[in-house]
């Protein structure tokens, strides 16, 4: 085998990996649950610490009475004014948008 023929085979399949790594992203309309947590604990830490979270990986439909949404849903914990307070959420799995939150 040549050295020329070997990085050949090695760009093309350098090219068709980053090829469908594009296309899977754009095919994926969704922000991964990781994501949208992140964009919720930093708003709640702008008023508390936050002590605990946790998010369910699938999404799973919302409906508000108007609309169906996939939605991830989670919930987030932490200290007020010596207190525990815990919030459950269900966030739109497209923007991240919180859709609804509840306190426990």
């Amino acid at each position: 085998m040549k050295l020329r023929d070997f990085v050949f085979g090695v760009a093309t399949g350098l090219a068709a990996a980053i090829i469908i790594k594009e296309v899977s992203e754009r095919v994926d309309p969704y922000l991964s649950a990781d994501t949208v947590l992140q964009q919720i604990k930093a708003e709640f830490k702008k008023e508390a610490p936050i002590d605990g979270s946790w998010v369910f990986m699938k999404t799973e439909e919302f409906n508000n009475g108007f609309t169906t949404a996939p939605v991830y849903r989670g919930g987030i914990s932490r200290m007020m004014n010596g207190e525990m307070e815990s919030f459950e959420f269900a966030a739109d799995a497209r923007s991240g948008a919180v859709l609804e939150l509840t306190k426990l």
